[in-house]
């Protein structure tokens, strides 16, 4: 297991630094080198690695440790070839070396071998007496082959090694999460509770769990045990924020927030909330407040724009709706949950040309939803585009074959297009589907509604209802 950096000789770097900077050659014990290694490999300084791991092989060329470490960088750099050669070599020594199994199980889980690099790890855990790290490397490579269940255990172990190992308490929780077992995950961190009683991380993990089954009042009392064992704890105020947002006590929602932006520095995930608390509370001036400290925060986050955009939507100020929706999507261009927004935006405008474009960018950008269809075909009916509106249902009844709007809708506009034949098929259907299209088609189309083929498909459902 590689050193944490607080571990390593500050004299053997400086010695080794000061080695490279001249053409003396100074000798190290292979554990200095051991520690200039891993000090380096940790620190991200690969080539400085490398020549600490050249410089150890010419002073102590039968280390198994430092050729080990050369593996592991070949490894990294996708030399599996060469690393396979080296491993060979150190088994014909030492057939018992764990460590030889764990570079081994690397190199097939950088092929993507998982299920390979899994019998390598059991290999080397029959062979380990401290098995620590081998459990944690099993976990993530039953975490890749989707085997939840297999990785919690796994990770579960680690922490019977190590109660501090919040890596892995996070990644049995996450499996827990995965697995849909919210009770299972609840009793595991109520068990852990008993055994680390002040562990604010646990806590955290158990309040939003019982969240996920919306226990909000034992959300709320796990949230309130982490601030109690880490008062500084960012994300418990902030998942406490929330559940007292979800239940209507936005201003105490509000002071749980602001805390997180005392704490440490202000995040536009805190804004965004304090904004949406603010709304709720009708302070719309504090609202618009923190909204915009939400797009300067984080221009990137599209929540922010969404959360302003719809502001002004709601308060009916279409013009600076698209003020703020046109600036979000001159940073993102490709997001469809702008253009559809801006869409929208114009159709109340009654720009309807414009409202076409966006809905166009929105349905090309991967937004498919039911109402996107349906509102872009009654855009292209405003603009008597009925050629254009008929291939929009078309498009949508591929998703939605289903929906008696957009087949009631469909009707109609195969009406205005002279289909008669077609539009009868998708109005018997609509009709079949919900009674009331037949309600909808009249408001929709008044002009259509005593054409004798409609009559008619009216009146065949009238009879057969009864």
């Amino acid at each position: 297991m590689a050193l944490e950096p607080n571990e390593y000789s500050d004299n053997s770097i400086k010695k080794f630094e000061s080695m490279l900077k001249t053409d003396d050659v100074y000798f190290f014990d292979a554990e200095d080198f051991e520690e200039i290694i891993h000090y380096y490999l940790n620190m991200g300084k690969i080539a400085l690695g490398k020549k600490a791991i050249q410089f150890g092989l010419e002073q102590h060329p039968n280390s198994q440790e430092l050729k080990l470490l050369r593996v592991e960088v070949l490894v990294f750099e996708d030399n599996y070839e060469e690393a396979e050669q080296i491993l060979d070599q150190l088994q014909n020594i030492d057939c018992f070396n764990e460590e030889i199994y764990i570079q081994r199980a690397n190199i097939q889980s950088k092929q993507d071998n998982h299920q390979g690099a899994i019998d390598l790890l059991l290999e080397a855990l029959s062979l380990s007496e401290d098995s620590f790290d081998i459990h944690s490397l099993l976990g993530m490579e039953y975490l890749f082959m989707d085997n939840y269940e297999k990785a919690k255990h796994s990770f579960m172990r680690c922490i019977d090694f190590d109660d501090a190992d919040y890596s892995s308490l996070y990644n049995v929780v996450y499996c827990f999460e995965f697995l849909e077992d919210f009770d299972g995950a609840i009793h595991y961190l109520n068990e852990y509770l008993e055994r680390n009683p002040y562990c604010q991380v646990a806590w955290h993990q158990l309040g939003k769990m019982y969240l996920s089954i919306e226990m909000h009042k034992e959300a709320l009392t796990a949230f309130d045990f982490a601030i109690i064992s880490d008062d500084t704890f960012i994300g418990a105020y902030f998942e406490k924020g929330k559940v007292l947002e979800s239940l209507g006590r936005y201003n105490e929602a509000i002071e749980n927030y602001e805390t997180t932006i005392t704490i440490d520095d202000p995040t536009s995930h805190a804004y965004l909330r304090i904004g949406k608390c603010h709304e709720k509370l009708k302070n719309f001036d504090l609202a618009k407040h923190y909204y915009y400290n939400t797009v300067h925060e984080d221009p990137l986050l599209d929540k922010g724009w969404i959360a302003i955009t719809d502001f002004y939507f709601r308060q009916k100020n279409l013009k600076k709706a698209l003020k703020y929706i046109n600036k979000a999507i001159n940073i993102d261009g490709e997001n469809p949950m702008y253009w559809i927004r801006c869409a929208k935006i114009y159709v109340g405008l009654g720009n309807y040309d414009e409202a076409d474009f966006a809905f166009k960018q929105a349905v090309d950008s991967g937004n498919y939803e039911l109402e996107t269809w349906y509102e872009w075909a009654q855009t292209l009916k405003v603009l008597t585009d009925f050629e254009s509106a008929n291939q929009v249902l078309l498009q949508g009844l591929e998703f939605y074959p289903e929906s008696a709007k957009l087949n009631y809708l469909h009707a109609g506009i195969c009406l205005k297009n002279g289909d008669a034949t077609t539009a009868r098929q998708k109005l018997k259907h609509a009709v079949q589907l919900d009674v009331k299209s037949k309600a909808m088609f009249k408001k929709e189309f008044p002009e259509l509604g005593k054409t004798p083929m409609v009559i008619e498909v009216f009146s065949e459902n009238k009879k057969a209802s009864t």
